[in-house]
């Protein structure tokens, strides 16, 4: 007997969370300012969850793999390691749901203007105010290029950047010179993590095309215009 739609999308949410269990286990780049903290693999690749399986179970599935990494890694269960969980989450559902005429995912970007006002009524955060700039980016993406895959990847990274860069300043002690000497790290990594998510969604995309008509309809959110064999060919 085939496998209903919802037990098929149940499958793909366990293999996404086992991806980002994996991917967070191979670290990328260490976090400035903070002891024993790492950006991993994970970055590139937790939005999609989001993309393929839609915004909550996407979400989801990136909050099981990542307390799973807690569980079974023995990470400190402090309170910056736990809050870390929520970026990614953010990520992929700000990939997942941000589409044009999607009205419903106007409230994603509440979590950027949130973070910009956490961020200036923090007395560290009020003088470098400008920083907060970055978090704009998900709001532009939001309105003015929802279906553009690389805007839409630096809308996704910067969401977690900007959940990431509230639990950051309120739980560490920072100054205004650390959060100036990381303007231009940022504007790389998170380009680099932009172009990370592109490539990956249009690597497993295309390979989910591929085998679409053995799935049960509506399993994974498949997008035909990203089809690596068409853009080339």
């Amino acid at each position: 007997m085939p496998m209903q739609p919802a037990k098929t999308k149940l499958v793909f949410a366990v293999l996404f969370a086992a991806l980002v269990l994996i991917g967070s286990q191979i670290n990328f780049s260490k976090m400035l300012g903070a002891d024993n903290q790492f950006f991993t693999l994970t970055q590139f690749f937790s939005p999609l969850a989001g993309g393929f399986l839609g915004a909550l179970l996407g979400g989801l599935a990136i909050l099981v793999a990542q307390g799973a990494n807690l569980l079974l890694f023995g990470k400190s269960f402090d309170a910056l390691t736990i809050l870390r969980l929520l970026p990614l989450v953010f990520a992929a559902i700000y990939f997942g749901s941000v589409r044009k005429k999607i009205e419903k995912s106007d409230w994603i970007v509440l979590v950027c203007a949130a973070a910009i006002v956490l961020l200036v009524l923090h007395p560290v955060g009020r003088e470098v105010w400008y920083f907060g700039l970055f978090w704009t980016i998900p709001i532009l993406v939001k309105f003015f290029a929802p279906d553009k895959l690389l805007f839409k990847s630096l809308g996704a990274t910067f969401t977690a950047h900007a959940a990431g860069g509230v639990i950051w300043i309120y739980t560490l002690n920072t100054n205004a010179e650390l959060w100036n000497a990381l303007i231009p790290v940022v504007a790389y990594e998170r380009a680099l993590f932009a172009v990370g998510i592109a490539g990956s969604y249009l690597v497993m995309n295309t390979i989910l095309l591929r085998i679409e008509q053995f799935l049960p309809k509506k399993t994974v959110l498949l997008n035909p215009a990203y089809d690596l064999a068409k853009i080339f060919s």
